[in-house]
């Protein structure tokens, strides 16, 4: 018997007078800047239809991936050669078992939102669910910019490797939602194998030789200048877990850089040093350009070897690391703002015990004139479910200003989970109800209306895409 899904309904997540009216008067009609995610733009550029169900909902989706393995679905009817019904079908089945995940309220939120489907999905309605979402596929309304419009997208940053044709943003742009690249900078920082030809071809874009750091950074200056040019606003920098940092100067970096260059491999320290002095250069230069830095720490991304051979490093199969070494990243920012270029900062963290550290780190590096120098980021990865989001929200208020809270981004490469921004709003507006009741926040209409608007949407678009301070 295939049921009705009574989970999203009007008042989802809010439960009080206050909380709705916070969410239904303020936040909900607001539109989003969807500041790091990892959107294709030449899609959005391209205004691409989607092929079916599976193709627009699943098969990007690494977080329902993840959790059809773990309910025992053979790789072949996640990502291989079983057919896109197969896969979805897969999904159908595994949606059930994921009660208490985040991954339960978030799909009925996009099934609803998208199709305005209001059926449980199981195997029972997997079917039917398909058929009438092929129907609307096939009406042409939901293509990627359909999509975005259809949730109120006004911007949105994406993420590219400093060697990517960044020109495509502005075609995109051209279809109503702002796009903008923002530079993923994971593979200056390489030592693997592939750097030697992501190398090659950085000289081969530029036509010029990179033999040493000073022709390096030249090279690297100049893709940098390229995507500010294109109206990039935010550096993407992973430091994993267990990072470490042993700060050189030039000539010392120069002399392993060259070591690295010439094939010799590096040992642990000198590793240690040549990625250290990358790293404050990545910072300079943000710096010198009005560029954000973004710093997600704390993934534990080598587990399964097996699984990395087989899907590559992206599969959804990493884990949240170790508690981060807080004096090994106060000593990186400290290193970068000794010389005044500490750039504008987002402190991500994986590990939920590195809420509270994060979160006093706002008011460590502050500057003259600099509304939130530093900014504890949203609720990241494994952290952005309702408890996760509460938790930073907590944290935040407790050790820095809420109120300049950036608020949430989607970190996804899902169309569909533009509608993650709803549930942090739900999330938010409740959370702020239930302070009020508590005595912890006033009953003001006035001031909360702020609030709810500044984090929600404001602060970002000011903050991140207004942001214009150079060195």
């Amino acid at each position: 018997m295939i049921k009705t899904n009574s989970l999203v309904h009007n008042d989802f997540l809010l439960t009080d007078k206050l909380s709705k009216s916070l969410y239904h008067d303020f936040a909900k009609t607001l539109p989003i800047i969807d500041f790091h995610n990892h959107l294709n733009p030449s899609m959005i550029a391209n205004d691409n239809q989607p092929e079916n169900l599976f193709t627009l909902w699943v098969m990007v989706d690494q977080y329902k991936h993840r959790a059809m393995r773990m309910n025992g679905v053979a790789e072949n009817g996640i990502t291989g050669n079983a057919s896109d019904y197969g896969k979805y079908f897969n999904w159908a089945k595994t949606l059930p078992r994921t009660l208490g995940n985040p991954l339960y309220q978030w799909s009925y939120l996009e099934l609803q939102r998208v199709f305005d489907i209001q059926l449980e999905l199981d195997e029972s309605s997997a079917r039917e669910i398909w058929e009438e979402c092929q129907d609307q596929i096939n009406s042409g309304k939901l293509s990627t910019v359909m999509l975005l419009k259809k949730f109120n997208v006004e911007a949105l940053c994406t993420s590219d490797d400093l060697l990517d044709d960044v020109s495509i943003h502005k075609k995109a742009s051209e279809k109503g939602v702002k796009v903008l690249p923002s530079l993923r900078t994971d593979s200056i920082l390489d030592q693997s194998d592939t750097f030697h030809s992501w190398c090659t071809v950085l000289e081969g874009l530029l036509q010029t030789k990179i033999k040493d750091l000073d022709s390096f950074e030249a090279a690297l200056g100049k893709r940098f200048d390229v995507f500010s040019d294109a109206g990039c606003k935010l550096v993407d920098q992973a430091l994993d877990a267990g990072f470490e940092f042993n700060w050189v100067d030039k000539s010392k970096a120069d002399t392993i850089f060259k070591q690295f260059l010439s094939g010799e491999r590096l040992n642990d320290l000198e590793s240690v040093s040549l990625q250290s002095y990358l790293l404050v250069w990545i910072g300079r230069a943000c710096a010198q350009r009005g560029l954000i830095l973004q710093l997600h720490i704390g993934a534990q991304r080598k587990t399964s070897s097996r699984l990395r051979q087989l899907l590559g490093n992206t599969g959804g199969f990493a884990a949240i690391g170790a508690p981060s070494n807080v004096a090994t990243l106060v000593a990186i920012l400290d290193t970068m703002d000794k010389n005044g270029q500490l750039p504008k900062t987002i402190l991500y963290n994986l590990n939920p015990a590195d809420n509270v550290a994060f979160a006093s780190l706002t008011g460590s590096f502050s500057e003259d004139g600099i509304v939130a120098k530093i900014q504890f980021g949203p609720a990241w990865w494994y952290n952005d479910h309702y408890e996760g989001i509460i938790n930073q929200l907590k944290a935040l208020a407790s050790y820095g200003l809420l109120h300049n809270s950036i608020g949430m981004t989607t970190d996804s490469r899902s169309f569909l989970s533009m509608s993650r921004h709803e549930y942090f709003r739900r999330v938010f507006c409740q959370f702020i109800s239930g302070w009020v009741k508590k005595g912890l926040l006033p009953n003001d209409t006035t001031i909360l209306k702020e609030l709810v608007q500044d984090v929600c949407y404001r602060n970002a678009k000011n903050w991140i895409l207004k942001s214009t301070i150079k060195l």
